[in-house]
C-alpha cells in the first residue's frame, strides 16, 4: 500500500515511496521450498499405510502450514512497510495493526551511508544508515532497494528544501502561512519540541 496522503503535510510532495526488496522473502520462501521437498521425501522413501509414512506426513503437512503462514504474515508486514522521501522528511513507517514509525526532516540529516555486500549488490538490495541531529542520532534501515541511488535522492530533496527554507518570495504572506501550517504538524506529531516550534515561528515572523 502506498502511504497514506492524508499524513502528508500541506503543499508536501512524495519523491521516493518504497516497499521493502523482494530478498525480505527469501527465508520464508527458502523454508517453503524445504518444507515441499520435505513432503516430496516422505513419499518416495516411506511405504504407503505405514507408521512412519503417517508421522512424517503430518510433520511435512504442519511445517508447510506454518511456512505458509509466515508467508503470509511477511507479506502483510511488507505491504505495510513504508520508506519514504518526501520534500520535507523523510519517513519510515511500519505494522500491520499497531504502527510504529520514524520521522526525521530533512533539515536534520547530516550524513547518509549505504551498504550492500556482494550478493546484495546483485540483486539490487541493500542498507541505509542516516546520521541526524535529532534525539536518535542514527537509524539503519534494511533491504532498501537500490540503496545508491535513494542516497542521491535524499541529498537532491535535501537540497531542494534548503533552497525553499532560505529563499522567500517577495509578499510571501501564502509561503508563511504554509510554513506555519508545516510547523504545527510537526509539532503535533512530535518532530519538534515546543521551544524547536516557538524559535522557527519566530524566525519565520521575523520577531
Amino acid at each position: 500500500m502506498p502511504y497514506p496522503r492524508k499524513l502528508l503535510n500541506p503543499h508536501e510532495e512524495v519523491a521516493v515511496d518504497l516497499h521493502p526488496h523482494w530478498w525480505y522473502y527469501a527465508k520464508p520462501v527458502a523454508v517453503l521450498v524445504a518444507s515441499i521437498g520435505f513432503g516430496i521425501l516422505t513419499l518416495v522413501v516411506t511405504d504407503s499405510g505405514t507408521r512412519l509414512r503417517n508421522i512424517m506426513g503430518w510433520l511435512s503437512l504442519i511445517f508447510l502450514v506454518l511456512t505458509i503462514l509466515w508467508l503470509i504474515g511477511r507479506y502483510m508486514k511488507w505491504a505495510t512497510t513504508n520508506f519514504v522521501i518526501t520534500s520535507d522528511r523523510l519517513i519510515f513507517r511500519q505494522g500491520v495493526v499497531a504502527k510504529q514509525g520514524v520521522e526525521i526532516p530533512l533539515e536534520r540529516v547530516n550524513t547518509v551511508h549505504f551498504s550492500q555486500s556482494v550478493f546484495e549488490r546483485m540483486v539490487g538490495a541493500g542498507d541505509l544508515v542516516i546520521e541526524s541531529g535529532g534525539e536518535d542520532g542514527q537509524q539503519r534501515f534494511t533491504d532498501i532497494r537500490q540503496p545508491d541511488r535513494v542516497q542521491r535522492e535524499i541529498h537532491t530533496q535535501m537540497e531542494e528544501n534548503e533552497k525553499r527554507r532560505f529563499t522567500m518570495p517577495s509578499g510571501g504572506g501564502t509561503d508563511v502561512a504554509s510554513q506555519l501550517e508545516k510547523l504545527e504538524g510537526m509539532l503535533e506529531r512530535g518532530t519538534l519540541s515546543a521551544a524547536e516550534f516557538q524559535a522557527q515561528k519566530d524566525k519565520l515572523l521575523g520577531s
